[in-house]
Order: C-alpha cells, then sequence, then structure tokens
C-alpha cells in the first residue's frame, strides 16, 4: 500500500510490543522470527511482499534477530554464534547483492549497537576497530563512534532511515541538531509504545513502510509517520512543528 496515506501499522509479537527484538527491515529484505505466530508475520508479508522478500529467521538458535542483525540495502551482519545452517538460508533468501557477513564481535547485539541507514552509521563508542570496519565495508557506509542521550546502545535509542529518524526523548537539543548533521537526515526525539524510550525495539521502518508495537498512540504514530515521511503529505516543516511541540511537551514532564 506505498500509495495509502497510513504506512506505519500498529503489530504485536505474540504478547510483546517489542517487534523490533523479532524483527528486522531494511529496503531490500525484511527478517521476522521464525517463532512468532503466523499473525506477525502474514502483517510484514501483506505490506511488504509486493517491494522485497520477508524471511523467516533464526539467529543463533534464537528468536532476537532484530537484536542480534544489523543490515542495510548492501548488506547484513550477524554475531559470530550464526549457525552456517542460518547463514546459507539467508544468503538463498536474500538478493543476491546483498552481502551476509558473520562478525566477531564481543557486543555480539549487533541490533542494539549499531544503528544505520544505506550511507551511515552510529556504533557504540567501545565497538571493536574491525568491526568498524566491517561495518563500513560490507554494509558501504560512513560510520561514527556516538553515543544518544548518554546511552552507548545507539541501536535500542534511535532509529533513522534515509528520510529521518527519531532518538531518546531526553536527547538534548544541541545533541540532536549535531547528530542530524552528522547522518544528514531530519531528527526528532520521541518514544513508541505509550512513551517507552527504547525505540530500537518498539518500531522498524524503512523508506517506504514502517511497524511499531500495538501499544504506539495516535500521536506517536503521527510523529513516526510525519519524520519518517511515511506519510506522503508530510513535508520537513510538519516535522520541524512537531519537533516543536515535542519539546514543549518534555518542557512539560512529558
Amino acid at each position: 500500500s506505498r500509495d495509502g496515506t497510513i504506512m506505519a501499522h500498529r503489530v504485536q509479537f505474540e504478547a510483546s510490543n517489542d517487534i523490533g527484538v523479532f524483527s528486522m527491515l531494511t529496503n531490500k529484505y525484511a527478517l521476522v522470527s521464525l517463532a512468532g505466530s503466523e499473525n506477525f508475520y502474514s502483517v510484514f508479508e501483506a505490506e511488504l511482499a509486493e517491494h522485497i522478500p520477508v524471511v523467516h529467521c533464526s539467529i543463533a538458535s534464537s528468536r532476537i534477530i532484530g537484536r542480534l542483525t544489523v543490515g542495510n540495502k548492501n548488506g547484513l551482519l550477524v554475531p559470530s554464534t550464526a549457525t552456517d545452517q542460518e547463514l546459507l538460508h539467508l544468503r538463498n533468501s536474500l538478493p543476491d547483492d546483498v552481502v551476509v557477513q558473520r562478525v566477531e564481535e564481543r557486543l555480539s547485539a549487533l541490533g542494539n549497537v549499531v544503528a544505520c541507514n544505506d550511507h551511515v552509521a552510529l556504533v557504540h563508542p567501545d565497538i571493536d576497530r574491525e568491526t568498524e570496519d566491517i561495518i563500513a565495508d560490507v554494509l558501504g557506509v560512513e560510520t561514527f563512534r556516538h553515543a544518544v542521550a548518554g546511552n552507548a546502545l545507539v541501536g535500542s535509542y534511535c532509529v533513522f532511515t534515509n528520510q529521518g529518524g527519531m532518538v531518546h526523548p531526553m536527547t538534548p537539543v544541541e545533541e540532536q541538531d549535531e547528530l542530524a548533521s552528522l547522518l544528514q537526515v531530519p531528527l526528532v526525539a520521541g518514544t513508541v509504545n505509550r512513551g517507552s524510550d527504547v525505540l530500537g525495539a518498539g518500531l522498524v521502518v524503512n523508506d517506504f513502510a514502517g511497524f511499531c508495537g500495538i501499544d504506539t498512540t495516535s500521536a506517536e504514530l503521527n510523529v513516526i509517520q510525519s519524520i519518517f515521511r511515511l506519510d506522503t503529505g508530510a513535508t520537513t516543516g510538519a516535522a520541524t512543528d512537531i519537533q516543536d511541540a515535542l519539546r514543549s511537551l518534555v518542557g512539560w514532564g512529558m
């Protein structure tokens, strides 16, 4: 439904709102945990299947695929604990030009320690130099070691696409501006799932579709659709208005 007005969908994984734990989404492919109900998978399938493959998988025999992997249109990185069989399945299921590679990294929940789009990546300040090189090489991105609102887990506390991004609600305005200039996309500070600041767990989004936990409020959904430009009528002006509104809400102790 690329032509529809609502492009961000509320969804639940079994009884969990943390859909970003059990799925990951890029402009070239989507991964969905093997163990979920068919219903969870079918929401992704209905929205995405015309455009990109939606792949059922596990990583290291685990369901938490969204926290263990990081990827974009160029590649997919998985931890060293991923099995040969899982790797083979991913390579067979993803488009041929997507490079799938294992990474030997102590901080093995790659989805928590890296946030990226198709051009840039924010990485945990303590990530191995070698891992940073692999991220740059396989994902074809420029990397920046950075924290978000004092949190080193950049993949948990910010989500961004080629269109825009959302950061932890307590990110100072100066830091938002600095990050926006590094990433070259507009940013807002915001929440998902009725006030959760763990954005990576509650939201997966690409340049044409988004999915968030079922507890996400209408106000949160509006911000998501606007900043990620999923609502075709949204403009950067609207995003700025929302940013101002959010800042005043934060000022009122939102």
